[in-house]
């Protein structure tokens, strides 16, 4: 076997070999931004709900302590359960 022929042997290995790993390891197809835009993971779906429920809360957490109005009310509230 002469050198160019095991050169253009490997090189055909190493293509049908990532020609497999991107077949066996990539789930979904991706934009150009990197989202998803093929078949979805229902433990990703699962993440991004929880996430989406997160920042509500923080949402509201961050309304609660900024408004000093509602923040002195609820000190108030807080104090006369305290009673």
């Amino acid at each position: 076997m002469s050198f160019w022929t095991a050169v253009v042997v490997m090189f055909v290995i190493g293509c049908i070999t990532w020609l497999r790993a991107k077949k066996l390891h990539l789930p979904s197809e991706r934009s150009d931004h990197g989202r998803t835009i093929g078949r979805r993971d229902p433990h990703e779906q699962e993440l991004e709900d929880e996430i989406a429920q997160l920042r509500e809360r923080i949402n509201v957490l961050e309304r609660i302590a900024t408004d000093e109005r509602r923040g002195k009310d609820l000190a108030k509230e807080i104090e006369s359960l305290r009673d």
